[in-house]
């Protein structure tokens, strides 16, 4: 693969080598120092596997073409390796990147039965038993709508289900999304650069250049002679990094659970709520990702305020209303429904946290197999969950208690600085109207602060009540 990949314009090949490390197997080794954002790694875009590659080849691009609806980004790129790795001759180079390819991938869709119900509960759960039925059903399509009618092209015995799940899989831990400038994507698979592993330790380095079309990888850190060159995939949660790639992060602080929020267009007043969740910046479907960091987010919150209006808070209602708590009844209901939500997908879990992380500590589970990473993925699930519904046990506690104030939670119960949720730890002693959760928060907020608190402190002397 190498000497073609250099024939054929490719740039660094001399400086890298394959090799095979201890913890994440193959990989790129790099056999010279590189400083962080110096080019390690250029492949031209004439031997990129893309969409418009598909399209121009000779024999594949006719029978694609003839194809309406025309497939998906994904199926067409899994068409492409599936026809070029059965061609007995021709496509020497891109047969050679074949060649180099897994043979087999860890992704959730391989897990048994058995080892997938150690995640049971999770979104990779539901998600995973959807893509099982999803690839059956594509693959049933792909060979009634093109692998059927060109059986010369796509003989059928080198490609089973078999075959496309591992097409598809390879697109899915291969390929390479890029946002161009006229605002378009490009999915590409890049030979050799698809041999690079993860790592959240270094920058995102992977760039497409739109004017050549090439893919470069620049040094997401400083490297030295025998180290292992990385990129990084983004900030993925464990339940995608499963999905997609087949490995997951020990305490992965990227962990993560994305809920949908939806209303059926035949809910009362409707329309109206559609109006002001677009005002929002939302639509009647959302799906919002609750994290570590923010474990229920604003928007959870804004969705909800609206979804549950009445006619009466509906003809009073603005247009701009919508970003903090709209009356005392409206924020209990939302709140309520969060906590006896989280409460019910917390109880779906097969395996309780505790359980968890009594079998990680006592290793039930054999370190990097399945049941393993499966494992990991409930347990970040399932702290993300936990963390949501303490946030709304707390917000509901103030609302029920009376100390709800149109915004969010009281004043004591936010940093007025940085909006953080913390106990009452340092009282303004000036005015004792805010509170700040570290001294530094205090003095950064003190220049905005200042005519606020003279005025409350100097009506407080004077007797005065502060509405």
């Amino acid at each position: 693969m190498e000497s073609w990949l250099k024939e054929s314009g490719a740039v660094g090949l001399d400086e890298l080598e394959l090799a095979t490390f201890q913890v994440t197997g193959r990989g790129v080794r790099s056999l010279q120092y590189y400083k962080e954002g110096e080019r390690v790694l250029t492949i031209p875009y004439g031997i990129l596997w893309t969409v418009e590659h598909a399209y121009a080849d000779p024999l594949l691009g006719p029978a694609l073409r003839s194809v309406q609806p025309p497939l998906t980004v994904e199926d067409t790129l899994a068409t492409y390796i599936l026809f070029v790795r059965s061609r007995k001759s021709g496509y020497n180079g891109l047969r050679s990147h074949v060649t180099a390819l897994p043979t087999s991938y860890s992704s959730s869709i391989y897990f048994t039965e058995n080892e997938l119900e150690v995640c049971a509960g999770t979104s990779l759960y539901t998600i995973t038993k959807q893509l099982k039925r999803q690839i059956e059903e594509d693959y049933a399509s792909l060979v009634a709508r093109i692998f059927g009618q060109y059986q010369d092209l796509f003989p059928l015995d080198k490609l089973t289900i078999e075959d496309y799940k591992w097409a598809v899989s390879t697109v899915w831990s291969r390929g390479m999304d890029f946002v161009l400038p006229d605002e378009n994507s490009i999915r590409l698979l890049a030979p050799f650069a698809d041999m690079l592993n993860h790592s959240s330790e270094v920058k995102q380095c992977h760039v497409y250049d739109a004017s050549s079309g090439n893919l470069s990888v620049l040094a997401g850190k400083d490297y030295k002679a025998g180290d292992q060159v990385f990129i990084n995939y983004g900030p993925l949660p464990n339940n995608r990094l499963l999905r997609l790639y087949g490995f997951v992060l020990s305490n992965n602080p990227n962990d993560s659970y994305d809920i949908v929020l939806s209303t059926h267009p035949t809910a009362p007043f409707w329309e109206q709520k559609q109006k002001l969740w677009i005002s929002a910046g939302l639509d009647s479907t959302c799906t919002i990702s609750l994290t570590l960091t923010d474990p229920l987010p604003k928007n959870v919150l804004r969705y909800l305020r609206i979804q549950r209006l009445d006619e009466s808070d509906l003809s009073v209602m603005q247009v701009d209303a919508t970003d903090g708590i709209i009356n005392e009844s409206n924020e209990v209901e939302v709140l309520q429904f969060l906590v006896d939500s989280f409460c019910g997908l917390l109880e779906n879990f097969g395996t309780q946290l505790e359980m968890l992380e009594e079998q990680f500590a006592a290793s039930v589970h054999p370190p990097g197999g399945n049941a393993w990473a499966a494992a990991h993925v409930s347990l970040g699930e399932q702290r993300v969950l936990r963390l949501a519904r303490k946030r709304a046990e707390d917000l509901l506690a103030a609302a029920e208690s009376g100390r709800g104030r149109k915004g969010d939670l009281s004043p004591l119960a936010r940093c007025a600085n940085c909006d953080k949720v913390s106990r009452p730890f340092m009282l303004c002693g000036r005015c004792k109207a805010v509170v700040y959760c570290t001294r530094t928060c205090q003095v950064v907020h003190y220049k905005e602060h200042k005519v606020v608190c003279r005025v409350i402190s100097t009506a407080s002397k004077s007797g005065l009540e502060m509405k």
